[in-house]
């Protein structure tokens, strides 16, 4: 059977609003937007798919886990398409890591979309080494 939340479709002011509460590091907001049963594949892992994440618990510890991992953060220059249940952000992710490494990369976040709410995250970030501060 058919609920009517199933005809919710996320369009681009859901993303901007999801990487604004990124940009916040606001993770109760975060989850806000994930669906009941979501999953969230990280950039980097052992797995084919990076680090999987299944299930709200742990989709919050991964999300928690960027902002440990790089405390300052920040996702900068979105832009935002969706189309029918997919959806896809392209930004810059600028970090600094606890030993001072800097990362600076474009990335891509590929949503798929289930009850209004995003189903699955996952993320795909350019593989370039570390750069100096202020480059």
């Amino acid at each position: 059977m058919k609920r009517d939340d199933d005809d919710l479709q996320p369009g681009v002011e859901f993303l901007q609003a999801f990487g604004d509460a990124w940009n916040r590091h606001d993770i109760e907001a975060l989850m806000e937007f994930m669906d009941r049963e979501c999953t969230f594949h990280a950039v980097a892992g052992p797995d084919l798919m990076g680090r999987s994440f299944v299930g709200r618990d742990e989709v919050r510890q991964g999300f928690l886990l960027a902002w440990q991992t790089f405390p300052d953060a920040a996702w900068l220059d979105a832009d935002h398409f969706v189309q029918g249940d997919r959806g896809v952000t392209e930004s810059t992710f600028c970090g600094t890591r606890a030993d001072g490494s800097r990362i600076e990369a474009r990335m891509v976040d590929v949503f798929t979309f289930r009850n209004g709410k995003i189903a699955i995250k996952n993320a795909y970030r350019k593989d370039r080494p570390p750069v100096q501060a202020g480059h």
